[in-house]
């Protein structure tokens, strides 16, 4: 992690989780948890593993946000991997291996969370003080709530098709190997798991740390706040969304909105939290990163994501989002460039921006006052900053009508960053525009805009059910 100290996972967490997939190991055996536990420095290295296993490429480390793009309207994808083509064309199956590895690697993170949690309070290091204890586990709570707010919206529909839609397991015991015996809790309850470790988490985290890598890298109250903002909004849940994205653009001293777009890669008012890369980092996946899929095919990367006929179209041609922060490559396609660095594949990941916490508070307000002048003045700071005309309240005939707005501006200010495809879910719309060749299948609701269950963990954990639509 770029800038964070690599300190190496020990005990528990360092001997079990290299080969979590092949053994199943008792949680009450201590021995090692006793090694992975023992003082200050292998809490803190446990700790820091939970960041490192978020970088892998199909956790935090692009893929799950591709996916996202295109198989909404924002991106093509023209790559050849057959696993990556059937999401996008709706045909995916349960034994798609990018899916299944999704799965794991995300498990195998919140797995090393968990033992954050649950050892960390009776570490027998006397050094270690009662609030260190206390904030370690907030932040391993915040991992955990980030983790599996990312897996429900990509596993389960979201929860405007209800609050007893099979959701995913919550495991939040500490072991190492294979998750058997777990069932699939509904997506209400996974929302109130989540909430609970972000609410709880909130008071034992910091306003910020030491250094510029570690106060956007690491958990603190900022992002928590955020995180909790963007988790109401998605449940329609829009006076809570607006408090806790009031709480983040309070603190002026930590976010604040770029006044252009020179921003990207910096650890900068800008972002709220982002996972720290590196060239060491993205290298030991084999995969790369962002730009990898992003960026201009002649820059070295694979170029496999560029820009949706559709999503150009919403552009106006002078919008600085447009015409600063995208070219077009060899292929005369149009690519984004907020992922340059198609080399190295050291690009952050922008996980939570102060961007979003505007967004989520315009759109918050909106739903609860409708045309209404804060969100009105929130709106028109992101578009003086992208070049373009004021928008005034005459301008809207509604409440829906300034929603839309708001969503479209969403669309624009996001756009390659993995929000697209929920928030057309959580409004019941389809992913595709109707002259789209998927465009019943890509409806909301419909079965295969959700991912599968791998067969692989069907196989093994007799207790999940499929998603509806796939064998």
């Amino acid at each position: 992690m770029k800038n964070l100290t690599k300190i190496l996972f020990m005990g528990l967490l360092g001997l079990s989780l290299a080969s979590c997939e092949d053994l199943q190991i008792d949680p009450q055996q201590s021995l090692s948890t006793e090694l992975a536990f023992a003082d200050r420095q292998a809490v803190e290295g446990s700790l820091l593993g939970v960041y490192s296993l978020s970088q892998e490429f199909e956790v935090f480390g692009s893929l799950p946000h591709v996916i996202s793009d295109f198989q909404a309207d924002n991106v093509d994808f023209i790559g050849s991997f057959p696993t990556l083509q059937d999401i996008r064309l709706y045909a995916t199956q349960s034994d798609n291996t990018t899916i299944r590895d999704l799965w794991r690697r995300h498990y195998r993170a919140i797995l090393a969370a968990n033992a954050v949690i649950e050892f960390t309070p009776d570490s027998p290091d006397e050094s270690l003080t009662a609030e260190e204890r206390d904030q370690f586990v907030a932040e391993a709570k915040f991992m955990r709530a980030l983790l599996m707010f990312q897996m429900v919206n990509l596993f389960a529909q979201p929860i405007q098709q209800g609050e007893s839609s099979p959701g995913i397991p919550i495991v939040s015991d500490a072991f190492t190997g294979e998750i058997i015996g777990y069932p699939r809790s509904t997506v209400g309850e996974v929302h109130a798991f989540i909430l609970e470790d972000l609410t709880t988490a909130v008071p034992d985290l910091p306003a910020s740390y030491g250094s510029a890598s570690f106060t956007r890298g690491r958990a603190t109250q900022g992002a928590a706040n955020a995180l909790l903002s963007r988790v109401h909004l998605y449940r329609g849940e829009w006076q809570q969304a607006a408090d806790r994205a009031q709480l983040v653009l309070d603190d002026e001293t930590l976010y604040g909105l770029a006044t252009n777009y020179a921003f990207w890669g910096e650890n900068n008012q800008e972002y709220v939290f982002s996972i720290q890369n590196s060239e060491i980092d993205n290298g030991r996946t084999g995969s790369g990163g962002w730009a990898s899929y992003y960026n201009p095919a002649e820059d070295g990367a694979r170029g496999d994501a560029p820009f949706s006929e559709y999503l150009l179209d919403a552009y106006d041609a002078d919008d600085r989002r447009l015409t600063e922060i995208s070219k077009e490559g060899d292929n005369e396609r149009i690519y984004t460039t907020k992922f340059p660095d198609a080399i190295n594949n050291s690009d952050n990941s922008p996980i939570i921006r102060t961007t979003e916490v505007v967004l989520n508070r315009a759109e918050a307000l909106a739903q609860l006052e409708g045309v209404n002048a804060e969100s009105l003045d929130l709106i028109n700071q992101l578009r003086e900053r992208a070049g373009l005309a004021e928008v005034a309240a005459g301008d809207f005939s509604g409440t829906e009508d300034f929603v839309d707005f708001i969503l479209e501006e969403r669309r624009k200010e996001l756009a390659f960053e993995g929000h697209r495809r929920m928030d057309l879910l959580r409004y019941g719309r389809a992913l595709r525009p109707e002259e789209d060749d998927h465009f019943a299948a890509s409806q909301a609701g419909q079965d295969k805009t959700i991912l599968p269950i791998p067969q692989r963990e069907l196989d093994i954990n007799p207790e999940l059910v499929q998603n509806d639509g796939y064998n």
